[in-house]
């Protein structure tokens, strides 16, 4: 009798996920290094979470990314939280370990300050205040990036003030509140501006804050990617800021799920760039 080796299966769990951009990309690491692997979208509710996690593995599955509504409820699942993913109170990313636990992480900070890098080599968090719009998953990943890479003060805005307290709170005196009427007004001397709200993005509001006070010494990134350039990314380009698109930090956050399940580090290249911009 032959031994066939397993051939290990990943994906993305959400309610809904057919728009979900992740299967493309895992798919195109898979054919590029030639690995023997599938990864698929799965429409779970959030009453059958718990169900699916624990037959994944015993159906193969070596891990799966997870998304909207499902990043705080597997936390409550998980046999096993990384630190990050503890601190962010969410996980986007869950491996399946040899000895049947589960185990959480959070790989948005990681993709936010890839990104950054990739575009920007000689970029450093420490060089001085971050200005920071919104107060939600995205924004607390980022805080967290942000505060671990040494960044001195991180000036702090959302439309609703008690998440941005809320959000001081949990990250310590570096993290500093501003009304968001006075929002513009974080942007005097700050290093690095940083758009987490989905302000900007197709069909939703525009991001309005006055940028008066943005140094064309500053660095300005938008995670949001629909549109690739935003119009605050536009602003910032006018007045001589160096900008990062947020299409970048997507395909980044998604390299340590894909070298847990598969064992390969992968590549960010301009063609996984392309293939992804056309779907």
């Amino acid at each position: 009798m032959t031994d066939h080796p397993k051939i290990p299966l990943a994906g993305v769990i959400g309610s809904p996920i057919a728009h979900s951009k992740s299967p493309a990309l895992q798919r195109y690491w898979l054919e590029s290094y030639g690995i023997k692997g599938f990864y698929v979208p799965m429409d779970v509710a959030a009453e059958d979470l718990e169900a699916v996690l624990r037959t994944l593995p015993k159906a193969g599955f070596v891990g799966c990314n997870v998304t909207i509504p499902h990043k705080e409820a597997v936390l409550r699942l998980a046999d096993v939280v990384t630190d990050r993913a503890a601190l962010i109170g969410a996980a986007n990313t869950l491996v399946f370990l040899p000895d049947g636990r589960i185990q959480a992480d959070n790989t948005d900070g990681y993709g936010f300050m890839a990104n950054l890098r990739q575009h920007l080599p000689d970029w450093s968090a420490a060089t001085g205040p971050a200005a920071v719009f919104g107060a939600g998953g995205a924004c607390r990943a980022i805080l967290a990036s942000l505060l671990e890479a040494g960044c001195p003060e991180i000036r702090l805005s959302n439309r609703s003030r008690e998440r941005a307290d809320q959000l001081r709170a949990e990250f310590g005196a570096r993290v500093v509140v501003h009304d968001w009427v006075r929002a513009g007004n974080m942007l005097e001397g700050a290093a690095t501006v940083v758009n987490t709200t989905a302000l900007g993005m197709v069909g939703k509001p525009e991001f309005r804050v006055p940028l008066d006070a943005l140094s064309p010494e500053a660095v300005v990134t938008d995670i949001v990617y629909t549109p690739l350039e935003t119009d605050l990314l536009k602003s910032a380009k006018a007045v001589g800021c160096h900008t990062v698109d947020g299409l970048g930090m997507l395909l980044h956050q998604a390299v340590p799920g894909f070298e847990a399940w598969f064992g390969r580090r992968p590549e960010v290249t301009p063609e996984l760039r392309d293939l992804v911009l056309s779907l």
